[in-house]
């Protein structure tokens, strides 16, 4: 059976909540392999609205396994909360429909605290456009081999030993930021207090996945955020604090890279950034608000206001090879109905050189200028087409050209945030 990578291969806000739930009716287990809660993945079914930071978008279905993997770091208090919610609305979640992997690193008050004070000490200009949740501080810590891990949980002596190491580290950097030092009794109160909440859902997940692959039961890799936020292949710095690509997938459960079958990029039909960082096709004028209106375009995290600009099928087609993307799954196609022409970015100019990669120079990311193909828009709506009969003709030519400039076909498009409004190309399941 084969195994299927969900990745944003964009900036993230890409689509990818309704293309994973889309998926996981077939899937047996859905894992979350990077990233923390500043991710938000919002489902529509049945014209219910599901909002998901932390939880994978397979615990809404019933009948399946969702899985939190190491490459996440998770706030456990965010986690409890947000399984309350979600029980709120009729969904049951339980260690036999959930589990979190042992080694998991946590994201404690202290890292969200260091990230809030590092971004407000930063000169105009050096501002990443952080959530704030501090998912940043909690990777360093991972790295820096001082990271409280869910298996600690377990073991009071253990847990303040880890304690105790990270606040050799932190206690200086605090001072220097001018925030007051670290309570120790009431942090390792919380951890105390929070345990018993989190240790049901433990497990030794990597085991687990490749006995059920073994089994020959289907596993759905669900990223988070998109492959330009990658910290190594994104527009550096202004990225995330993890990897975002595919190759992620298999590290980030613990599994190798021979369980990846098929890579399904997520793009938008046009592009969209939330915070700081160089974006060659923005529009700040009335398209791009046009754009951001018809689209909704406002974090799901933050509420802040989506950037909007054209389909950029440089950076497209650069994130489908950092990633191996088999096929993509267009989405927002509807959003550009009623343009009487659409701009698609084919190649940076820079220096009098037109380029046909971002280059990795952050100056000179923030210098090239897009060079465009200009194509006929449509006046017919696409919203809820489930066919290609129902597409209108020039919009089939807008998605054929996307493919021609990625150099990848459209495997699914979407029409609508309704999870049945789907055009089916290519079934990433398929064995």
């Amino acid at each position: 059976m084969a195994n299927v990578v969900v990745v944003g291969a964009q900036w993230g806000d890409e689509g990818k909540g309704k293309i994973v739930d889309w998926l996981s009716e077939r899937a047996d287990v859905i894992c979350r392999f990077q990233g923390g809660h500043n991710a938000g993945h919002t489902l529509v079914i049945d014209g219910k609205v599901y909002k998901l930071n932390a939880l994978p978008s397979g615990v809404v279905r019933g009948g399946k396994l969702s899985v939190i993997g190491n490459g996440v770091v998770l706030d456990p208090w965010h986690l409890v909360s947000e399984i309350a919610t979600i029980r709120e609305q009729g969904v049951e979640i339980s260690p036999e429909t959930l589990m979190i992997a042992e080694n998991t690193p946590l994201i404690l008050p202290i890292h969200g605290e260091l990230d809030r004070a590092r971004e407000e000490a930063a000169s105009k200009g050096t501002k990443i456009g952080t959530t704030g949740r501090g998912i940043g501080p909690a990777y360093e810590d991972k790295v820096g081999r001082r990271s409280v891990r869910v298996a600690d949980l377990a073991d009071p002596a253990t847990l303040e030993a880890r304690v105790d190491r990270a606040l050799q580290h932190h206690d200086p950097l605090r001072k220097g930021l001018g925030i007051e030092p670290i309570d120790r009794d009431t942090l390792l109160a919380a951890l105390k207090e929070i345990a018993p909440q989190i240790l049901p859902f433990a497990a030794p997940v990597w085991k687990l996945l490749n006995a059920r692959k073994t089994r020959g039961e289907r596993i759905l890799f669900e990223g988070a955020q998109g492959a330009l936020l990658d910290i190594d292949f994104g527009t550096y710095p202004f990225v995330t604090s993890s990897n975002v690509i595919a190759g992620q997938a298999a590290t980030g459960v613990g599994m190798g890279p021979n369980s990846i079958d098929y890579v399904l990029g997520i793009v938008k039909a046009y592009t969209t950034r939330v915070g700081e960082g160089p974006f060659p096709t923005e529009l700040d004028d009335a398209d791009g608000q046009r754009l951001g209106e018809r689209g909704r375009e406002f974090g799901t995290v933050t509420g802040r206001k989506r950037r909007c600009g054209w389909f950029d099928a440089v950076l497209v087609r650069q994130t489908c090879a950092t990633s191996g993307v088999t096929g993509i799954s267009l989405t927002k196609l509807d959003v550009l109905d009623g343009f009487e022409e659409l701009k698609i970015c084919t190649g940076y100019e820079l220096d009098g050189r037109v380029l046909d990669y971002l280059p990795t120079a952050a100056e000179e990311q923030a210098r090239v200028k897009p060079v465009y193909e200009t194509m006929p828009g449509w006046s017919d709506s696409t919203a809820g087409a489930r066919s290609w009969a129902d597409l209108p003709g020039e919009a089939i030519k807008y998605v054929r050209r996307i493919e021609e400039l990625i150099q990848c076909p459209v495997a699914l498009l979407s029409t609508s945030p309704e999870r049945d409004d789907t055009i089916l190309v290519t079934d990433p399941f398929a064995d």
